[in-house]
């Protein structure tokens, strides 16, 4: 049990630091609705799935070995979530609308949504991190397969609880009033944070 909570905490630490997922649920439930943003959620935590199976399958050997599989990774996803944050920043610099409804910044549609939270999550350097050195630490050969298959279950559930409620929040109608008078602000900075960790990806080199 000492592991599971040890893990449990560790994730949760993990969760609370706000990276790309993070502005991607709050943004779509802000500027759209809850509804669309757990379309986002579960997009999320389906890339959770890829990342941590990778795990315990071995995705620290791997990236130990194949250096070069590990920068390219990086720059796949820094060069998507440039491209998000570029999207966003042509939205909040258009015209204002005179509707009272905020447009859209993001894919229209809850399976582009959902898709677009996988991507985000697949794109996200600091699951790459965390999958691939401080979840892999955790799991190593002496866990029991039952073991490490309910950690894998701890993990995904309690991403998907987190982003669910991040969801729930940034849809309440008091953020959805302060997103309509504040929503070229607020999407210029999503907009700029996602290009900002995208070229970080893309220009950070990590030492051999």
């Amino acid at each position: 049990m000492s592991l599971f909570l040890t893990i449990a905490i560790v994730h949760l630490i993990a969760l609370l630091s706000p990276g790309p997922d993070f502005f991607f649920v709050s943004q779509t439930a802000v500027s759209r609705s809850r509804r669309q943003a757990l379309f986002g959620v579960m997009g999320i935590t389906l890339g959770v799935v890829v990342w941590s199976t990778l795990a315990l399958l071995g995705l620290q050997l791997l990236l130990q070995r194949l250096l070069w599989l590990e920068r390219l990774i990086a720059v796949a996803g820094g060069l998507y979530l440039a491209w998000m944050g570029v999207k966003m920043l042509r939205g909040a610099w258009r015209v204002p609308s005179t509707s009272a409804t905020p447009q859209p910044v993001l894919q229209q549609g809850d399976l582009a949504t959902l898709r677009a939270g996988l991507l985000t999550n697949l794109a996200n350097p600091k699951a790459v991190i965390y999958f691939g050195s401080v979840f892999s630490a955790f799991i190593g050969d002496q866990v029991s397969t039952g073991v490490r298959w309910g950690l894998w279950t701890l993990v995904l559930v309690e991403t998907f609880i987190w982003f669910a409620l991040v969801a729930a929040l940034f849809a309440l109608p008091a953020m959805r009033r302060g997103y309509l008078r504040l929503s070229r602000w607020i999407d210029g900075f999503a907009g700029t944070v996602f290009v900002l960790f995208g070229l970080h990806l893309i220009f950070t080199r990590r030492g051999a």
